[in-house]
């Protein structure tokens, strides 16, 4: 697969570099008040190195879930599966683990932390065979009607593997009667509700396929005479590949060794692309919906600037997603900006095993107050989200401690008021610190001398979109309006359950 050793070191050299936008595991309780990364997928066809490809690939989507990776590849007469927990940089680092995966077509994953258990048989690329052939399934967001499907299929003699919603794809395409492969795989997947970017792989093929709403991103690229897919731009940026397009909302992408065929077999829809991969998930060097991710994080903040300016000495990010939306608000504010938390991005291999006094110690473990930028200063903290409360009311106290006057609070999102189930870990919506208090309230918990959001018109103007006109395109924003854009079939209360890990129903 390497032409020589020292091909071999400059790969390891590239995953050995530390993914900034990567968080660390191993303490649930630092990281229990944020939003939880969703998944990433990558494929590529007909490339010499297509398994150490994914893996670069794979490690500049790290930031999209950092509980397990795992790629499959394809030689030509049979298929190679690596699946392992933890990171892509800490497992895919040894040449014989990329020699193994040997072929010319690879498919890959990354997932995310979920509050459910970390268990092997979860990971993707999942796997299976069926009268066709292999197919290897990574799967980037979540299906609302999985467990009603997965009832209906267990219930009718099906055997599953794995807790995975992803699986009753594979359970769907293996029902289907249909004679050609096409026809089975577009018979399984307009069964599925919810939102979705997938990468497949087959003895042949190379498939992505993209929700009707297009709520979950997928991309096609091009790698020299090879054809590339991802998550993010940023996953083609690290490999050197050429960004063609965005698969389109309801697509089916095929790809061999004849180029590609695009297929459209559900009810064409309006995009509804969502709002938080611009808000958070996206990494700031990403393009999404031909938009800089880092240009519109620092308008969200210019725009909360605009709305709620407040008399400060200096405006401090918390690091590392608050940064851009800092910079746009201190620019329009003409208030200094400067790095008054400093964020420890070794944490989670330092402590994996917290004993209770190092819990007490709380986020005072994965940030720290640079007090020489803060002490005596009246001070705005800039965050991208507020879900819980419970990490702002440690960053408040902090600052209070390291000396600051006066501590204000400026978020730039609005508040999220609703659950998500397309593939956001967010918490039920009595544990919403939004969903549970006014604006008032929410001030009073975390200590704050004033509190502001980001208003919904003021995310859609930072994309330079107005709310109020008819021709600004709906993003899926439901965790600020309640406005959900599927059924939710699987949902029976405030208690759904997340079905990136579904429970078991048998």
């Amino acid at each position: 697969m390497f032409k020589d050793m020292r091909g071999f070191k400059e790969f390891q050299a590239k995953l050995a570099t530390p993914n900034p936008y990567a968080t660390p595991t191993g303490i649930p309780f630092l990281e229990e008040d944020r939003l939880k990364e969703e998944c990433g997928v990558f494929g590529i066809f007909n490339h010499p190195d297509a398994a150490a490809i994914t893996a670069l690939g794979l490690h500049a989507l790290q930031h999209r879930g950092q509980e397990a990776a795992g790629i499959v590849s394809f030689d030509g007469s049979q298929f190679q599966a690596e699946r392992r927990m933890g990171l892509v940089g800490d497992n895919f680092n040894k040449r014989n683990i990329i020699e193994r995966l040997e072929g010319k077509n690879a498919v890959g994953h990354v997932r995310y932390s979920t509050t459910g258990d970390t268990i092997m048989r979860n990971v993707q690329p999942l796997f299976a065979e069926h009268s066709s052939g292999g197919f290897a399934i990574g799967h980037n967001g979540n299906l609302t009607n999985a467990i009603t499907l997965r009832k209906e299929l267990i219930s009718d003699g099906a055997i599953f593997q794995s807790t995975s919603d992803t699986e009753v794809l594979l359970h769907l395409l293996a029902r289907s009667k249909r004679e050609s492969f096409i026809d089975r795989f577009t018979e399984a997947v307009l069964q599925l509700e919810g939102a979705f970017g997938i990468a497949c792989l087959t003895n042949k093929k190379l498939i992505g396929v993209r929700d009707p709403l297009g709520i979950r991103p997928l991309l096609l690229g091009r790698l020299g005479e090879s054809w590339v897919l991802a998550s993010e731009t940023c996953a083609f940026d690290i490999v050197g590949a050429e960004y063609v397009r965005e698969v389109e909302n309801g697509e089916i992408v095929m790809i061999t060794e004849n180029g590609v065929e695009s297929y459209h077999p559900f009810t064409k829809q309006d995009e509804r692309p969502c709002i938080f991969e611009y808000i958070y998930f996206a990494r700031p060097d990403s393009i999404v919906g031909g938009k800089s991710v880092y240009e519109v994080r620092k308008r969200m903040g210019e725009e909360l600037a605009k709305e709620s300016a407040v008399d400060a000495d200096v405006i401090i990010p918390i690091p590392d997603s608050g940064v851009p939306a800092a910079i746009g608000y201190a620019s329009t504010a003409k208030t200094p900006f400067e790095l008054g938390i400093i964020r420890n991005h070794y944490v989670g291999r330092t402590f994996i095993e917290p004993s209770q006094q190092i819990r007490q110690l709380g986020v005072k473990l994965k940030h720290s107050a640079n007090r020489a930028m803060v002490e005596g200063k009246r001070v705005v903290l800039i965050d991208d989200s507020v879900v819980r409360g419970t990490t702002s009311v440690k960053l408040v106290s902090m600052m209070y401690e390291a000396g600051a006057k006066e501590v204000h609070m400026r978020i730039s999102s609005p508040p999220i008021t609703h659950p998500d189930f397309y593939g956001i870990d967010t918490p039920d919506q009595a544990k919403l610190l939004a969903a549970n208090y006014d604006i008032e309230g929410m001030r009073k918990y975390m200590g704050a001398k004033t509190l502001a959001f980001i208003s919904v018109d003021g995310i859609y103007r930072a994309m330079g979109y107005d709310k109020r006109n008819n021709e600004a395109p709906q993003f899926t924003d439901h965790c600020f309006t309640g406005d959900y854009p599927t059924r939710l079939t699987d949902k029976t209360g405030e208690e759904q359950p997340h079905l990136s890990l579904l429970s078991e129903v048998i």
